[in-house]
């Protein structure tokens, strides 16, 4: 006994970080387009720089990534190669409205996506598609004020009604929003937040957290009614606070940065708010506009499954004074587990006990739709990398997974590994830090051919998926 017959095995990318093509065929400017390489990423993603245009002196590494939009059939079909039951990958919201609140949408933008889904189907792979991985547009950050304003939730039903519409019987996995969480940690990047000086930025995140929320019911309530066919899932950037002792104080702040995660599924699996988060923004004083509507739309419009990503752990102590790097969250260093170039634990076992936890909480079907190893590849002259530290990350972490599925009774519907294909990093902007089982010859200052070439792990990956998960050697 193992996976179930129809499990998903696949990859998955986000259209900012592999496209490039960012000022072609109408697409508009967006926020991620604007997040450079180097040491002003952080203040610029985290909403601490107001960046809205290109500036001298700067690498934006999207602009360019990986020029998927021209070689996306050479690309998808390297993952037909491998096996790919599905493909997550993302819409850019400018693309199909440019400034985000136009009347009409852009038709070469429509297109394109047809297109990419077309071929996925001439292969048999299902998309995967998240309708915002981060991708918000500019317009609506300069004239709006990003999500902090009620009035985008309007938009983002309009982007919905259209690719729906468009994609009807092309897609049926859809994910309202990526990582729905990192909003709290990098605002700008999450929702297109700009801080102003002097406001209550903690105001300002939840009240952006609930237009999101609410869009997200909108989305759902959107979907079921053109298609009944379509699964909506959210998506939670997920890993374990560990306490970093036995001390009460830490498993008590530990309990406390995981309900700040859960909080956004919470509201999208129950349909409504949870009492610690009522409890929360009562002490904090904070006025969430929560309407009676939203409260009717939340309740009615929950999600078929929950998504999400897997990294790392992360621990914590009440008097978090060390904290090092993990995908955007704040973790102290947890001495029994050994860390990657980038800072990130290692932890399988952790993988297996964070799948248990979400699955607990919310009893639905999940999706593992990140995971992966980035690392520093090193090819030789025909671009083939030994990269037999991913398999190991990936074989340990689909064994947990299994774990899960067969000892423990979850309801797993797929797994894509983070990224198939070398592409941007989110977090730092590079290409040095790579994920993927094809390597492209870029560095981090945009340089390089563009070729694809297979890694080692692509013929394990390929063999994992021909076995459903049982052959990991």
């Amino acid at each position: 006994m193992g996976f179930r017959k129809d499990f998903l095995w696949g990859g998955a990318t986000a259209a900012n970080q592999l496209e490039g093509a960012y000022n072609e065929d109408g697409r508009g400017l967006a926020n991620v387009d604007l997040s450079p390489v180097g040491e002003a990423r952080i203040s610029v993603i985290t909403g601490e720089r107001k960046m809205l245009d290109f500036e001298d002196g700067y690498f934006y590494p999207a602009k360019g990534a990986i020029d998927f939009y021209h070689r996306y059939k050479e690309d998808i079909a390297l993952f037909a190669e491998m096996g790919f039951k599905t493909y997550r990958m993302s819409i850019a919201w400018t693309r199909i409205f440019p400034k985000g609140d136009e009347e009409t949408p852009n038709e070469k933008g429509l297109q394109f996506y047809e297109n990419v889904f077309k071929e996925c189907r001439k292969y048999g792979i299902e998309p995967l598609v998240t309708i915002t991985h981060f991708d918000f547009p500019i317009h609506l950050i300069k004239e709006y004020g990003g999500w902090r304003n009620r009035k985008i939730i309007d938009f983002y039903k309009k982007l919905c009604e259209v690719i729906f519409t468009r994609y009807k019987g092309l897609v049926k996995y859809w994910l309202t929003f990526n990582e729905i969480n990192i909003l709290l940690h990098a605002p700008f990047m999450g929702a297109g937040i700009v801080f102003e000086e002097g406001e209550d930025r903690k105001q300002v995140l939840y009240t952006a957290a609930h237009n999101e929320l609410v869009a997200s019911a909108w989305a759902t309530k959107i979907a079921h009614e053109i298609d009944p066919e379509n699964k909506i899932g959210c998506m939670l950037a997920a890993g374990k606070f560990y306490p970093l002792t036995a001390k009460p104080e830490d498993v008590w702040t530990a309990l406390e940065k995981d309900r700040e995660n859960y909080f956004f599924i919470d509201v999208q699996v129950r349909g409504y708010y949870p009492s610690y988060a009522l409890k929360f923004l009562e002490r904090n004083n904070l006025k969430i506009d929560i309407t009676e509507e939203d409260k009717k739309i939340l309740k009615e419009n929950t999600v078929d499954f929950v998504s999400f990503s897997y990294y790392t752990t992360r621990c914590i102590s009440a008097e978090a004074d060390k904290l090092g790097e993990g995908n955007l969250l704040e973790s102290m260093r947890n001495p029994y587990i050994e860390v990657t170039d980038w800072g990130w634990g290692l932890d399988p076992l952790g993988f297996r006990t964070t799948i248990n936890e979400i699955y607990d909480r919310y009893q639905k079907p999940l999706f593992v739709v990140e995971n992966g190893l980035g690392a520093v590849d090193i090819p030789d002259e025909n671009g083939y990398v030994e990269d037999d530290y991913r398999i190991d990350y990936l074989r340990a972490h689909i064994k947990a997974m299994r774990d899960a599925v067969v000892l423990d009774g979850v309801d797993l519907l797929g797994y894509t590994t983070w990224g198939p294909i070398d592409l941007v990093s989110a977090g730092t902007g590079e290409m040095k830090k790579r994920y993927g089982f094809i390597y492209v010859d870029r560095d981090n200052a945009g340089n390089g051919t563009l070729k694809r070439s297979k890694k080692k792990s692509f013929d394990w990956y390929k063999k994992v998926i021909a076995s459903n998960g049982e052959d990991l050697e």
